[in-house]
């Protein structure tokens, strides 16, 4: 199997901020980095319409991959409605069959955002149904299923603020300095977040916690 990452969450700057560190030092291993996201942003503004915001945030997120050679792709789904469907977990799944991951990472099960929890189960589904053949899906399957990693719940804490304890730590201090420019390419999430959250998520992503 070749060595490609896929890393899927639900918007633009998700992976940037939840696994941009271990996808940095994936690369510089020798594998290949594909980011994926359910939706293209499209509610995160307040200042743009849905189809120019779309359109912004796919940009910002290409640009972004490609500080570490990665390529994005985007599934285009909405915002607040990423729903475990037959629709959501076939079209998930013709994306992994596509670019054949021997590892996918995706969102933690238990995050403060239920779109980034019914993402993680979307990818464990279609993970899971990467070698079915009767599934609907156009891509061929493939064997053996990728390994599969949940990244760390937003700011280490799950949906009702409990610390989050992972079982596996990667020490990407030599990669902040590329995850700050990776997140810097996202001006207009950090713009909105900043109004709609009262805090900096970004300056969080990059903090010790």
């Amino acid at each position: 199997m070749k060595k490609i990452v896929l890393a899927i969450f639900s918007h633009p700057d998700d992976a940037e901020i939840m696994c941009a560190g271990t996808l940095s030092l994936l690369k510089k291993a020798g594998w290949e980095i594909h980011i994926a996201t359910m939706t293209p942003g499209d509610k995160g503004s307040d200042k743009y319409k849905r189809e120019e915001i779309s359109r912004i945030r796919k940009a910002e997120a290409t640009k972004a991959a490609e500080l570490i050679g990665a390529t994005y792709h985007c599934l285009e789904f909405e915002d607040v409605y990423i729903i475990y469907s037959r629709e959501s977990i076939n079209n998930t799944t013709g994306l992994i069959r596509k670019i054949r991951p021997a590892i996918v990472l995706t969102a933690s099960p238990t995050d403060y955002m239920i779109d980034h929890e019914i993402t993680s189960l979307i990818v464990q589904t279609a993970c899971f149904s990467c070698g079915m053949k009767n599934m609907e899906v156009n891509e061929k399957p493939y064997e053996p299923v990728p390994y599969l990693y949940y990244s760390d719940a937003m700011e280490g804490k799950d949906k009702f603020g409990n610390p989050f304890q992972p079982s596996i730590y990667v020490d990407i201090t030599g990669e902040i300095s590329l995850k700050e420019k990776m997140l810097a390419c996202h001006d207009s999430q950090r713009s909105w977040l900043l109004l709609h959250h009262k805090v900096d998520e970004y300056i969080i992503a990059i903090t010790p916690h």
